[in-house]
């Protein structure tokens, strides 16, 4: 509770303002965000106790053992440290505890209470009454406040000290601007042929090694003061990952992490969310596709993933940013791109990985699926591989057997699939594995399909007189045109799933299939 109050009545102040930006100038170093708050808290505390000192001036801590005066004043630390002031005093008359006095006293809302005095000082009413000073018993620890506090307390340091024109903050640091060192061009230069030459992310430590460092300061303030220049300047791209600061020139970056691939592309489409039923938000869950939103259940928390390989991350080279992966992942505090390696889990290579997060993606499998020949409908295992930050990517993988693929083909100037008979050598959800042998038919029909933004009804109805040849009551299951329709249009299963429900021309004939007409 006195931390709760604490925190509730904490505000940070011009004042203290100004005394961050002194301890700034008389250390000469960058401060955490932590270690600023730490500063404020223990100030502040400071304060606290010296007007509780004050406050409680020639104001005596009530001990039963103790005999008081008419006038005197009393402080009782187990009543919240109320003061009152001593009105009577009489003997007390109770055998039990020998001799001893009753003093009435009256509180500030001038309320009367009666308690003991003079009383032996081996009594155990003694030890129950509460001895503390009136500063100890109000006093709470800056790491306690910390704990209990630290996202709001944060916040509200943070946007104080944002109002400041004279100082500078970076990757959760803040320094005095009117102590920055001089970052100069020639600084700059040679730290993008460095990174030109590694060709890969590196640290500021890295960096400041291999161009000799800046003129001056210590290596702290040396990184601080680098990692403010090349935060400014266009050619650098921060892309480490939380609590890590790793830089990487833009243009070495692959296009497909500067700008996010057209087969991922998703313009949200409102819909109905209540006009689905529990078995087709069930059956979207299992999906779990980037863009579903899905809150992640305390019983889907895991360091180990299995999804399905959808035909616009196979396209891409990539993997879905959903809320199951995000946990195996890093993640940044404002950085969208984040470098890191992934690994195959068949052979061990490494190769390098990219997480976009604006984009929910993660980017640098195209080589990794064209090598194992992995068709859409695959399922692929991702896990964090032990004592590191590589990630593993995996599946499960048997000798190649010969299976019957539905591919896309151009039936006449129209969307037609046809069986035909495909080596497969990994394990795959059969309702979703789709293929096609014409990588720039269906390409075009992408890039048509997705820029003309036809109603998904009019998508889905020759997918599903298409998909439902052939097959029991004519009928398609809802997962196949969710991987067919994300053939032609990058769409989550919602509001595939809202338009069979809410066009008359489909019907459902149970257990997620569907087929035109209802007879």
């Amino acid at each position: 509770m006195l931390t709760q109050q604490w925190a509730q009545s904490f505000a940070v102040s011009p004042d203290d303002v100004e005394y961050i930006q002194g301890l700034l100038l008389e250390r000469e170093v960058p401060l955490s965000l932590e270690e600023i708050a730490r500063f404020l808290i223990e100030r502040r505390l400071e304060e606290q106790q010296t007007a509780l000192q004050e406050q409680y001036r020639g104001v005596a801590s009530y001990r039963p053992a103790d005999s008081y005066d008419i006038g005197q004043r009393l402080v009782f630390p187990r009543q919240d440290l109320a003061i009152a002031s001593v009105v009577s005093v009489r003997e007390g008359g109770n055998p039990d505890l020998g001799e001893f006095r009753v003093i009435q006293v009256e509180f500030e809302d001038h309320s009367l209470r009666e308690y003991a005095s003079a009383l032996g000082s081996q009594h155990k009413l003694n030890d129950d009454s509460g001895s503390l000073s009136p500063v100890q018993a109000g006093g709470v620890s800056a790491d306690a406040l910390l704990d209990a506090h630290r996202d709001s307390l944060y916040q509200a340091i943070n946007e104080a000290l944002a109002q400041s024109q004279d100082l500078v903050r970076l990757s959760g640091r803040w320094f005095s601007r009117a102590l920055m060192l001089d970052v100069h061009e020639g600084h700059l230069n040679l730290a993008e042929a460095v990174l030109d030459m590694n060709g890969a992310p590196l640290t500021t430590l890295q960096i400041l090694e291999q161009i000799g460092g800046l003129d001056g300061g210590t290596p702290v303030l040396q990184e601080f003061c680098l990692n403010d220049a090349l935060n400014a300047d266009s050619r650098f791209d921060e892309v480490g990952p939380l609590d890590t600061v790793l830089w990487h020139l833009r243009r070495l970056e692959p296009a497909e992490v500067q700008q996010t691939p057209i087969w991922l592309r998703y313009t949200p489409a409102a819909y109905d969310m209540d006009s689905l039923t529990p078995e087709q938000h069930a059956l979207e869950r299992e999906i779990d596709d980037e863009w579903s939103d899905l809150p992640l259940d305390s019983d889907q928390e895991s360091d180990r993933v299995r999804l399905i390989l959808s035909y616009p991350h196979q396209r891409a080279g990539t993997l879905p940013l959903a809320s199951r992966m995000q946990s195996i992942f890093p993640t940044a505090r404002s950085s969208n791109r984040i470098a890191f390696t992934l690994v195959d889990g068949q052979d061990g290579e490494e190769f390098a990985g990219w997480v976009v997060r604006q984009g929910r993606y993660v980017y640098g499998l195209k080589a990794f699926y064209d090598k194992h020949r992995l068709p859409i409908g695959t399922l692929i295992t991702v896990h964090r591989e032990s004592g590191s930050d590589k990630v593993v990517v995996d599946f499960l993988a048997h000798r190649p057997r010969t299976e019957w693929v539905r591919m896309m083909i151009d039936r006449n100037g129209q969307i037609g699939f046809e069986d035909h008979k495909r080596p497969i050598g990994a394990e795959y959800d059969d309702l979703m594995l789709l293929g096609a042998d014409d990588q720039g038919y269906v390409d075009g029909l992408f890039q048509n399909y997705q820029q003309g933004r036809r109603p998904l009804s009019a998508l889905l109805k020759p997918l599903v007189t298409e998909l439902s040849r052939n097959m029991p009551q004519g009928a398609v299951h809802a997962k196949t045109l969710y991987s067919a329709l994300n053939m032609l249009r990058r769409c989550p299963p919602g509001p595939l799933f809202a338009a069979l429900n809410g066009e008359p021309d489909f019907y459902s004939v149970g257990n997620h299939y569907w087929r035109l007409g209802n007879t």
